[in-house]
């Protein structure tokens, strides 16, 4: 899948995700949308490494799971959701197994929510490693409950949080 830039066509709120780029078949003005699965997919991989990260707790092997996150999570705050270790698994293995989407959604608010990961857990790493190492399984169960939220439910945290920001920023207003 190609890069995306952060600009939204689309303002609509569903009540778990923002709407899809339009609903009808994909079409030249649908193509810079992304497969609404892929971020989930991606969201449930990092429930299992979050997971994992809580319950190895304080140690070295926390620590580490933690650094990967943060590397995941990076590569999406640049690349887009679809531009992730989990994106390119989705679209190699999954994604040619299931039938093509019916719809597309905006890549900016899964991009906006890869950097609220980031933040999250770059932060409880840089603090798990300078002022207190139970920053770290901390930092992960806060990330895990937005992904686990996304995964089992489709309710994608930083998408809203996205949405909010946009209604609130003066010359963004939903039409």
């Amino acid at each position: 899948m190609t890069n995306s830039s952060d600009s939204s066509d689309s303002t609509s709120v569903s009540a778990a995700r923002p709407a899809p780029a339009s609903t009808a078949p994909l079409t030249a003005r649908t193509a810079r949308g992304i497969d609404p699965r892929g971020p989930r997919f991606g969201a449930a991989l990092m429930t299992v490494l979050l997971a994992a990260t809580v319950l190895a707790g304080t140690s070295t092997t926390a620590t580490v799971l933690l650094a990967i996150a943060v590397a995941a999570f990076a590569l999406g705050a640049v690349r887009g959701a679809q531009g992730t270790v989990q994106g390119w698994l989705f679209t190699t293995l999954v994604r040619p197994r299931l039938a093509p989407p019916t719809e597309l959604e905006d890549p900016a608010p899964p991009r906006f929510a890869q950097r609220v990961g980031l933040v999250i857990t770059g932060l409880g790493l840089l603090l798990g490693l300078t002022v207190t190492p139970v920053a770290i399984p901390v930092a992960a169960g806060v990330a895990l409950v937005a992904a686990f939220l996304n995964a089992a439910f489709n309710v994608c945290l930083g998408c809203q949080m996205y949405l909010a920001i946009q209604r609130l920023t003066p010359g963004r207003a939903a039409a």
